[in-house]
Parts: structure tokens; C-alpha cells; sequence
């Protein structure tokens, strides 16, 4: 049997005693005749008390499981645990296997039933204190939140903290750095885009050297995080929907959400398997101006959570080039095969003539010509059979978006007025006078909220159209399968395959 000497310390302060000064206190208890028995010393340095997941103090525990330890001694009750249930569960542990429990400050031990009573009160106020210090951090952080302050958390891509001062409090600010700016707002862009992926966006970025300006490297995983975050946001009335639509608890009052500002979510989100649980966390518009237009951003957020990768698969067995791709030696079509696993676990398509496999009046090139690398220097040529055209078409002019968005904000603050009112006769019983009063404003809200709901079609309906030019080579880097297999029907006439491998592209236009 052994004593065991337990320490524990969760930071490092300035005025806080040491474990090893901990454990010094707990031999000053040791009786004369248990020196000369078997110490063990179990220290966890950097551990909350909050819980019991701690490396000393489970491989304790299992010692005294096993039935070898006979007493245990802390410097304070609070070293072990400060939580009420946890400490009572630890107490019944040591009870069950015959193991004392002594504090070195305290100066009583469960070998009697009044020192165990004195430990269950003693913890009470431990865990009371522990609660309070909490509920004082959660408050001090809702109250930051609510003045606009910078909540924490990973520093966002695209900006640099800067100290700043709001309300009279020293605090930090996010501040745009334009190089990573102008990265994202063309990320933002391209995935708007239909049928682009995350993984042809991720494609994109690496075919035109868009890496990361701080040194690392995109992922679908980064792109994902990005997108979904309404930092970059022009926050406006839709953006506050779609929150309040989640169950986000929104900090800032609606009428702040202007299109002007970012946003910062935070708090713990509840995953579930496709529909995670948002009620915990929390939406405040911040100091810093968004990039992002709300409209695109809410795009990219309905493409996320759709969660559809469109593409073309690489494990396709057609190409987009099928019908196009003639073998020179004997006139007939190439058609795409999938070929043998390699080595590196990859199955490639390449082109057959049909000529040699079917019609057995040909032996093909001499050489292997992979689907995947001639539509590679298929689509690079057409890029830049593209570069020398434009297109011209019609889009809608955003007039009057200011407006509208602030009468959003008013058909908001109406749609809360009225739950507010049915709250009010809900809770103030069914008094006559109440009723009719009630009515009417429920009647005089309705009838603004859908004056303007029609002022906000009036000035969607007079929305001029103003024609832009759009660069298709532009519009090409994003195209997907079935636009590619268009293009490449009207631009190519054909391409020859000869014998040794060299391609020949015979053009339409």
C-alpha cells in the first residue's frame, strides 16, 4: 500500500503556489510512522479543476482502484475538484476502497463522518465560487460583443489586427490588407459562379498561382472556412435573415444592419449530420467595413449548404473532347477507356482509336495519349482562342439598393413590433379595451409593413438595364463539363492525333 501526494495548478500566476510547493505541504501532514512508507507524488500542471480528465490524477485514481493506494493528501480540497458532483463522486471512490482523504490546510480527514460533512459544505462554496467567476467572464464578453469589439479567435485571412479605442476602452480592430483583399474578393466571385465547385475553385486557384499570401496553401477545407465567414460581409437586412433564420442570437440591433459593415459569429455551434444547431452562437456587427456584397456572399452560402461537388469527375469514362479527337492514320474517332490502376493508386483514361480496337484496320498512335493532359492543352488553347473575344449582354443595375435595403430594415422592425404585441395580449389575458386597442396597432403595422412591401417592388420593377461586356475567357476558366463539351463543339472542327503522339487542332472559327 502507498500514500499518494496529489498537486494541481491550471495557470501560471504571479501570487499561486507551485506544485512542488504543494507537495512539500502534503509531507509536513505525514504521521511519524507513515514516512517510512511507499510516497507516490502525482502532479497535473496546466489542468482546470473544472473536470477530472487529468493525466496525475487518473493514473491515481486507478491505483486507488486497484486497491493500492491507503490515503491520499492534497494541499487544498479545491486541488482535487471543484465540482460538487465530481468531488462527491471521488469521495464515495476512496470510501469504497478504504482510502483516507487529508488536506493540508484544512486540517481534518474523512476518517470520521463530521470531516466528510465539512468537505461536501467546504466544496459547495468552492463550486458556488467557480460558477460566479464564469457567469462574471460571460458577462464582461457579451458586454464587449455588444459594443462591436473584436470577439477573439483565429486572426481572419485578409486582415491585420491594429489597436483601436471604442467607447473609451483600448481594444484591437480588424484592418483590411488590399493584396489578401483583392485574393478573396475574386475567391468570392469565382465560387458564386454556377456549377464551380469547391474543388474547381481549389483547381483555379492553383492553375493561376493564386497562393495564400501568407505562405501556406489552399485546401477545400480553407476555402470552406473562408466562405462561410461573415467578416467579409456587407451586412445588410438579408444577411440579418438569414442569421435570424438559423436561430443565431443576434447581438446588434437590426436597424445597424445597413450593407455597410462586417459581421463576427461566435459561441459553440451543435453539429448535427446536415442540419447543424446554431442556437448557441451569436452575430455582432463589428467596426470594420465589409468587402464582400451580400448578395454574393449569400449565394456562396446556399451553394455550401447544398453541399453538391459539380464537376467533372476524373473517374469519368467520357471526355468532354468525345467525337472531336481523330486518329490521322486512319480517319476513325478516339474514344476515351479507363486504364489500369497505377502505382500511385490512380485509374487514368487515355484515347483508343476505334479504328484498332473495333474495326481492326489500324494500330494507333505509338504513344499514350491521356485524356486528363490533352484536355488540359485543349482547354489552354481554346483560353486563348478566347482571350480575342467579347460578349455583350444584359444586366440589371442595382438603383435605389440603399433604399431598399432600409426598407427591409423597417418591414424588420414592424415583423418585431407585432411579436411584441401578440406577446402583450398573450401575457395580459383578454381584457375588452386591451383587445380593441391591440387590434387596430396590429391592423395600422400590417397595413405599413405591406406599403412597404409594394415600395419595394416599385423600385425593383423600375430597375434600368445597363449592357456591360463580359470577357469569355474569363467566363471560360470556370465553365463547367457540359460547357466545355459546348464550346469545344462550336469552336472545333477537329483534332488530329498522329502516329508519334502530335496533336493538331482544325478550328471552326
Amino acid at each position: 500500500m502507498a500514500i499518494a501526494l496529489y498537486a494541481r495548478k491550471s495557470v501560471e500566476r504571479e501570487n499561486s503556489i507551485s506544485c512542488e510547493t504543494q507537495i512539500e505541504y502534503c509531507k509536513s501532514v505525514l504521521k511519524p510512522d507513515e514516512r517510512n512508507e511507499k510516497i507516490l507524488t502525482f502532479i497535473d500542471n496546466g489542468f482546470s479543476g473544472g473536470n477530472i480528465n487529468r493525466d496525475g490524477f487518473q493514473k491515481m485514481m486507478k491505483l486507488v482502484k486497484q486497491g493500492k493506494v491507503s490515503k491520499v493528501i492534497v494541499y487544498k480540497l479545491d486541488r482535487i475538484s471543484r465540482s460538487l458532483s465530481d468531488f462527491v463522486n471521488i469521495l464515495q471512490e476512496f470510501k469504497e476502497h478504504n482510502v483516507e482523504f487529508l488536506s493540508s490546510q484544512e486540517s481534518f480527514d474523512t476518517s470520521s463522518p463530521y470531516g466528510e460533512l465539512i468537505v461536501k459544505i467546504l466544496m459547495v462554496f468552492a463550486e458556488f465560487e467557480r460558477t460566479s467567476t464564469i457567469n462574471r467572464v460571460t458577462q464582461a464578453y457579451a458586454h464587449r460583443s455588444e459594443m462591436g469589439f473584436y470577439m477573439g479567435g483565429r486572426q481572419p485571412y485578409g486582415f491585420e489586427l491594429v489597436p483601436t479605442v471604442i467607447h473609451n476602452i483600448k481594444t484591437k480592430k480588424l484592418n483590411p490588407i488590399p493584396s489578401e483583399i483583392e485574393q478573396i474578393r475574386y475567391i468570392f466571385e469565382v465560387y458564386a459562379q454556377e456549377n464551380v465547385s469547391l474543388r474547381r475553385l481549389l483547381d483555379i486557384l492553383i492553375a493561376e498561382n493564386k497562393k495564400p499570401l501568407n505562405g501556406s496553401d489552399w485546401s477545400t477545407a480553407k476555402l470552406s472556412t473562408l466562405l462561410r465567414n461573415p467578416i467579409y460581409v456587407k451586412a445588410d437586412s438579408d444577411v440579418y435573415d438569414y442569421f435570424d433564420r438559423h436561430g443565431v442570437q443576434m447581438i446588434t440591433d437590426v436597424s445597424m444592419f445597413t450593407g455597410k459593415y462586417g459581421a463576427q459569429l461566435y459561441g459553440r455551434t451543435k453539429h448535427k449530420s446536415d442540419d447543424p444547431d446554431w442556437s448557441d452562437m451569436k452575430l455582432v456587427l463589428l467596426t470594420h467595413n465589409g468587402i464582400i456584397d451580400s448578395d454574393i456572399w449569400l449565394k456562396c452560402q446556399r451553394k455550401l449548404e447544398k453541399n453538391k461537388q459539380i464537376g467533372n469527375s476524373v473517374s469519368n469514362r467520357t471526355s468532354w473532347l468525345s467525337g472531336k479527337i481523330i486518329c490521322e492514320k486512319c480517319g476513325h474517332t478516339m474514344t476515351t477507356i479507363k486504364g489500369k490502376i497505377n502505382k500511385d493508386g490512380e485509374i487514368r483514361r487515355y484515347f483508343n482509336c476505334t479504328g484498332k480496337s473495333y474495326k481492326k484496320i489500324c494500330t494507333g498512335p505509338k504513344v499514350s495519349i491521356y485524356a486528363e493532359d490533352l484536355e488540359n492543352m485543349v482547354y489552354d488553347c481554346i483560353a486563348e482562342k478566347m482571350s480575342e473575344l467579347t460578349e455583350t449582354k444584359h444586366t440589371a443595375k442595382k438603383s435605389d439598393a440603399v433604399e431598399i435595403n432600409d426598407l427591409k430594415l423597417k418591414i424588420k422592425a414592424i415583423e418585431k413590433a407585432e411579436k411584441q404585441l401578440l406577446d402583450t395580449m398573450l401575457t395580459s389575458g383578454f381584457n375588452e379595451d386591451l383587445l380593441t386597442i391591440a387590434n387596430q396597432k396590429a391592423t395600422q403595422l400590417k397595413r405599413d409593413r405591406l406599403a412597404l412591401h409594394d415600395r419595394i417592388e416599385e423600385l425593383k420593377s423600375q430597375s434600368t438595364e445597363t449592357e456591360v461586356v463580359v470577357n469569355l475567357a474569363k467566363s471560360w476558366k470556370t465553365a463547367d463539363y457540359n460547357r466545355k463539351k459546348a464550346v469545344a463543339m462550336i469552336l472545333i472542327d477537329k483534332i488530329m492525333i498522329s502516329e508519334d503522339g502530335s496533336t493538331k487542332i482544325v478550328w471552326n472559327i
